[in-house]
């Protein structure tokens, strides 16, 4: 596999995280993977062969070539069927809704094909990703693309961006009360925000955040034990960090970096 991942453009940068390539060569026994998403939402350019999403055990469909996966909240499993070359970008948890006028909430666990969001210009983008010579260029097309869409919309509001700044900086530890110890009365205002511009609720961010940083501790080998992987990641306790890894991943913490499926989530948070 051939991850690797590019700085965006400084006036991009408050809103997507980072452009990312991914190369894996075609296999005969290639396995079910296993997404597990960060908070964050990501537009992607499917370049190489179709790339399967499983809906059940055992049905599946072929995904958008370009398309956007909203924020995921279930199992989440992709299956390519050979050579595998994507272009993506990845936008920060608030960034995404400054592109678009649809809800954010109506993207969630669903790879939106990229002409539903933005018409006939989606498929210009396309041709334009595909006949790119490199990923510079490509780089180049995208956010060229992306500061048009910017210029036509609403700046996002300033208690979304401030409240998921808290959540990162503290790696998920911290509570939605203590963020608004000194305003409790937004809580419910900011819910409804975070439904509309996020996808998902203050608190399920903060599961979300927490777990990768706690993911990040076990595929970099910080912490010789669980328990002090769930002290590190300000969880409760061991059990807590375990109830919501296997909530979250399907699978308890000690077979998580053993299990074939989780390969390419592995790869990407130990780069990320």
């Amino acid at each position: 596999m051939n991850y690797q991942t590019f700085e965006p453009h400084p006036d991009l940068a408050a809103l997507v995280k980072c452009h990312w390539t991914l190369e894996v060569s075609a296999s005969p026994d290639t396995q079910k993977q296993r997404i597990i998403f960060d908070g964050c939402m990501e537009m992607f350019f499917i370049l190489g062969v179709d790339v399967m999403r499983f809906t059940s055990e055992d049905q599946f469909i072929i995904q958008p070539r370009a398309m956007v996966v909203g924020q995921i909240t279930k199992p989440f499993f992709i299956q390519p069927v050979g050579y595998v070359n994507t272009f993506a970008i990845r936008f920060y948890p608030y960034g995404f809704a400054n592109f678009i006028k649809v809800p954010i909430i109506e993207l969630a666990d669903n790879e939106t094909p990229l002409d539903a969001l933005f018409g006939k210009h989606a498929s210009q983008l396309e041709n334009q990703i595909i006949h790119a010579n490199s990923t510079k260029e490509r780089i180049e097309i995208v956010e060229q693309f992306l500061l048009n869409k910017l210029a036509d919309q609403v700046t996002i509001d300033s208690i979304v961006k401030s409240t998921i700044d808290t959540l990162l900086k503290t790696s998920g530890s911290a509570s939605i009360t203590s963020i608004l110890s000194e305003k409790p009365s937004k809580k419910r205002s900011l819910e409804r925000k975070f439904s509309k511009q996020v996808g998902m609720s203050p608190k399920q961010l903060g599961k979300v955040i927490r777990l990768q940083a706690a993911l990040k501790t076990m595929i970099n080998k910080e912490a010789d034990n669980l328990t002090q992987v769930a002290y590190e990641s300000e969880y409760y306790d061991q059990a807590h960090f375990i109830k919501d890894f296997k909530a979250f991943t399907g699978i308890n913490p000690k077979d998580y970096l053993s299990n074939d499926q989780m390969m390419l989530s592995s790869l990407i948070y130990s780069n990320d």
